[in-house]
């Protein structure tokens, strides 16, 4: 009887390789059991530093640090075998300049064993890109609505309603394939601006708020689940564990309350 072969990630090369082929599927995860689901069925895992607004209770993502993205990302690798773990950068450890980004990108990955990281920004992000893809890092852009330029943006705004910007955006894409990103997620633009990067790039673009016609889409995982009290209006919520969660919660604390718990069958005599 011949040994089970070893399951084998998928790499970022073979996402890259998905350009105009079956859709990537992606969801985000932050740690392990949930990743774990997630595993069985995405292409890719984002540990994103939505994080910090859905787990950590923030405001917006500026305010997580590179060692809680580091620790949420080991999580998140120890839950899965298959699929591709990508961790996002967080805001100021990478913008400053290419070395920095490489420093703190390469002990995101040593540390966590993930795949590849994701950063935000086009063009102006470019000579980061290229520097850390030629030393070994895959990197996964980000453009459209970066939320980390929530302040200079004026808010979680959707890109791309003025057509006179949509050249802008099309460059930025182009800027970062060009400089050697294997995927690109663009986030919150029009449709047809988002037709149009698909178009104009040969890597993947990765939807969200943006066109069903991307290579691939990705979501918040909590906030498909209806555990986010905050869900985006572009997103479908496919579950609704926020009411199922405190019915549970709920009836704990009755049976706790008339000392209906534990019952029976959880004590030990």
């Amino acid at each position: 009887m011949s040994a089970q072969a070893p399951i084998r990630r998928i790499t970022a090369p073979q996402i890259r390789a998905r350009k105009g082929g079956a859709p990537i599927v992606s969801l985000t995860s932050y740690h392990a059991h949930t990743a774990k689901i997630v595993d069985k069925y995405a292409d890719f895992i984002l540990v994103g530093d939505s994080l910090g607004m859905v787990m950590h209770g923030m405001d917006s993502t500026l305010g997580v640090p590179l060692d809680l993205m580091i620790m949420h990302g080991k999580a998140v690798v120890r839950g899965t075998e298959r699929a591709l773990v990508v961790v996002d950068m967080p805001f100021g450890t990478y913008e400053e300049s290419p070395h920095m980004a490489f420093r703190n990108a390469a002990k995101i990955m040593k540390e966590t064993a993930c795949g590849a990281v994701k950063l935000e920004g086009g063009a102006r992000m470019a000579e980061t890109i290229r520097f850390l893809s030629e030393r070994g890092i895959p990197v996964m852009a980000h453009i459209g609505l970066t939320p980390q330029s929530v302040n200079t943006m004026g808010g979680f705004k959707v890109q791309g309603r003025d057509e006179a910007a949509w050249t802008t955006h099309i460059d930025d894409a182009k800027a970062v394939a060009q400089a050697g990103a294997f995927a690109l997620v663009v986030e919150g633009v029009v449709e047809e601006l988002a037709n149009r990067i698909t178009a104009a790039v040969e890597i993947p673009t990765i939807g969200i708020g943006a066109s069903k016609d991307c290579d691939g889409q990705i979501l918040v995982l909590e906030d498909m689940l209806g555990l986010n009290p905050r869900v985006p209006k572009f997103v479908k919520v496919y579950g609704d564990l926020g009411p199922a969660i405190e019915r549970a919660v709920a009836a704990y604390a009755e049976e706790v309350k008339t000392r209906a718990f534990p019952g029976e069958d959880q004590v030990y005599r």
